[in-house]
């Protein structure tokens, strides 16, 4: 697959890179994005949910009433889960959540996401690009040169760029990664994937 290079003014360099197949044209596995996707999101889980049952509940040794002639059900303490202001009865208690995925199978999502992508036309090539100084306005007039400024949007950098992400993280549609660490939740979670040329190697070397 080739795609056309742009630059930073939304314009056609006259320059084509060729994106490997393995990577970028592989049979898509809906399994396992199912599996990467599900471990991604299980994992960011905290797990702190907490109630009291009856052993917590402050009070209660005392019966609260007598055992018969009162009408009602016997009751040995007022604190059980059958009564008002008693502990839960199989409530929620803290717990992991955290499901894994091995390696193989988290590339094969990655794969067949940006294959996905590309299939559906929803990559872009840009030229390598930086700021002198942080500056939000310059990165969201690229997008607008794009076309993007209403997309959601992944951008990938071949390497973590400081002034880059302090530019576009005020941007609310942007989301921006270092290719090699931008996972299946992250390419499915744009509308349009924006890659700097030298990123392209970049994930085919990780992914390939």
């Amino acid at each position: 697959m080739e795609l056309k290079v742009i630059n930073t003014a939304g314009a056609e360099t006259g320059e084509v890179v060729s994106l490997d197949d393995k990577v970028f044209a592989a049979k898509v596995s809906e399994h396992a994005v199912y599996l990467d996707v599900k471990s991604l999101l299980a994992n960011k889980r905290q797990g702190t949910h907490k109630v009291k049952n009856r052993s917590e509940v402050r009070g209660g040794g005392k019966k609260p009433y007598r055992q018969k002639g009162t009408g009602h059900a016997r009751q040995g303490s007022s604190r059980s889960g059958l009564m008002s202001g008693g502990g839960s009865i199989f409530g929620p208690q803290p717990h992991g959540y955290d499901l894994k995925v091995n390696r193989k199978i988290k590339r094969l999502a990655r794969r067949s996401a940006l294959s996905s992508k590309a299939g559906e036309g929803r990559i872009i090539v840009i030229e390598d690009f930086t700021f002198e100084q942080i500056k939000t306005r310059q990165f969201a007039d690229i997008l607008k040169n794009l076309g993007l400024d209403q997309k959601k949007t992944l951008v990938l950098l071949p390497e973590h760029n400081e002034i880059i992400n302090r530019s576009g993280r005020n941007i609310p549609v942007l989301n921006i990664k270092v290719a090699d660490q931008a996972s299946t939740y992250d390419i499915l979670d744009c509308q349009t994937v924006v890659m700097q040329k030298a990123a392209v190697k970049k994930i085919e070397e990780t992914l390939a």
